[in-house]
């Protein structure tokens, strides 16, 4: 696998790939969880921070993830614009009280308490990618099917988990192979022609990519029933690895985690900080 894959397994030697896809999958569902539950900015922040720290320590390459990075930036923003457009007073709903930084037309003035609670999805956007982005690229995706059995899900679903990821880069190389053909053919899909030009040419490779892919569908689904899988109620992995100490560790500073997060409620009285107040 090359490093131009969109996203795609690749193995490093460092501290996140020696780590059990049973720890990484637990993690990412308990931080993604209590992130998404909370809204103490204080909180956020340190999650984000963590997670910025993780994704470095992955050694995984801006330029590996920079399409799905902008993709996703690009996303976000519209997503923040249109929680303004369509709420624009729910930051002052949430935390009772409203402070006018600029006063608009009708409801749409712009208020300390909309901008922190949009900052607040910010941040919710910033730390679970990097978390999605160092499980999926980190995790082979037979060990991730592994993962899923061993937390109690059935492993046919698991297996249709692990192809659907392992496939994700063939995916991508057979889009590139038709791209390539389709510019020697004449049709100009690189940043050089009229952007409706390349979306047009962009959507005459989708034909034959999906053809290409119900084909390969086809191809593995009769390997299987040719060597009778889901016959039994278990199976063995091939790449399942066994939990150790550095598994143990990080799972005890998941949990830390997710406690402080719930403590906080308490604390707070609710999901949200209220620096107004």
């Amino acid at each position: 696998m090359n490093n131009n894959v969109l996203i795609g397994y690749k193995r490093r030697d460092n501290f996140v790939d020696h780590l059990t896809g049973t720890t990484k999958l637990i993690g990412l569902i308990a931080l993604s969880v209590i992130g998404m539950v909370s809204f103490d900015t204080r909180f956020l922040l340190v999650l984000t921070i963590g997670s910025l720290a993780l994704f470095r320590l992955s050694g995984i390459k801006f330029h590996e993830v920079s399409f799905i990075l902008s993709f996703i930036t690009a996303f976000s923003v519209l997503n923040l614009i249109a929680v303004y457009i369509f709420g624009p007073q729910y930051g002052v709903h949430l935390y009772g009280s409203e402070h006018v930084i600029w006063q608009g037309v009708g409801p749409y003035n712009l208020t300390w308490e909309q901008l922190f609670y949009e900052f607040n999805l910010f941040l919710k956007y910033i730390f679970t990618v990097p978390l999605a982005l160092v499980f999926l690229m980190t995790t082979n995706p037979s060990e991730f099917s592994s993962s899923l059995n061993r937390i109690g899900v059935s492993y046919r679903i698991s297996y249709a988990v692990s192809l659907a990821l392992r496939y994700i880069p063939d995916v991508q190389n057979d889009y590139r192979q038709i791209s390539k053909a389709q510019q020697a053919r004449g049709n100009e899909i690189s940043k050089k022609g009229k952007l409706t030009h390349r979306v047009k040419a962009a959507a005459q490779i989708l034909l034959p990519l999906i053809f290409t892919s119900l084909d390969r569908i086809e191809t593995i689904s009769q390997a299987m029933e040719l060597r009778r899988f889901g016959k039994l109620k278990k199976r063995s992995w091939y790449a399942e690895k066994p939990m150790k100490r550095s598994d143990f560790a990080a799972l005890m500073v998941i949990a830390l985690v997710v406690v402080i997060g719930i403590c906080l409620f308490k604390l707070n009285a609710g999901r949200f900080y209220d620096p107004f107040r």
